[in-house]
């Protein structure tokens, strides 16, 4: 099942894949305007999606006694890719299985030997399971990144972040945050309409704050660094973003 994401989780995500173990809930707060607790929440909402798979340390096995990795690239039925490659994983010394939809070449098959003739029996173990091995080699090295399209665009870090989603009939669903110095804050709902801050066909439908999720009441304040969702009918316009945002 597919989750959506909204700009706050892509940036979550592209910080976590940039550093994991350096960043923390206030260092991405602090550049997407939210809270550190808001930040928390939605990591461990990520977790329990399956976004977020895990947490997983980088080895150099080379460093590490002179192992040697080995990249196997497999061939193996594709009805019975799926079960194959769970067996595959359980062969000591592999470190990582990797399904494609390729016909040839589907299964890629990362191993760690002490040497070669580690490595080869790791080879046995993989044709003794009915896999076809193409090709083989050693990896030197290998570097990894983030996803560049949920980082931040150039100059937009210390702006607050607003997530649109178009509906039918000209409706818009839009997520942002509340600036420090926004016109609607420290104001409730009630104030922000009367003074028109806000339009009053514009529909609030959720606020997190930190690691809560409010429901929006006349009396309920607005606060620095509230995540905000919106809704209407006709479309949000420059004016009601402009009432969350710095002046």
């Amino acid at each position: 099942m597919s989750v959506r994401l909204d700009d706050i989780d892509k940036r979550i995500l592209y910080h976590l894949a940039r550093d994991a173990r350096g960043i923390s809930a206030p260092d991405i707060a602090e550049e997407v305007n939210v809270s550190a607790g808001t930040i928390r929440n939605r990591i461990q909402q990520l977790q329990e999606d399956g976004v977020i798979e895990g947490y997983h340390a980088r080895i150099d096995y080379e460093r590490a006694e002179r192992r040697l990795t080995n990249l196997f690239i497999c061939t193996t039925d594709v009805p019975d890719r799926e079960r194959i490659a769970k067996q595959v994983a359980d062969i000591p010394g592999v470190i990582g299985v990797r399904e494609l939809m390729t016909g040839r070449g589907n299964l890629h098959v990362s191993a760690v030997g002490e040497d070669m003739a580690d490595l080869s029996r790791v080879a046995r173990d993989l044709a003794n399971l009915g896999v076809t091995i193409e090709e083989e080699n050693l990896i030197q090295q290998e570097f990894r990144g983030p996803y560049d399209a949920f980082g931040p665009e150039e100059g937009s870090e210390g702006h607050s972040i607003t997530d649109f989603m178009s509906l039918s009939g000209g409706a818009e669903v839009v997520e942002l945050t509340v600036a420090p110095s926004a016109p609607i804050a420290g104001h409730t709902l009630q104030e922000a309409n009367q003074r028109g801050i806000i339009d009053a066909n514009i529909l609030i439908i959720s606020i997190e704050r930190d690691e809560e999720i409010l429901t929006p009441k006349g009396n309920t304040d607005m606060r620095p660094d509230d995540v905000v969702t919106l809704f209407s009918r006709s479309g949000i316009d420059d004016a009601t973003i402009a009432a969350f945002d710095e002046p």
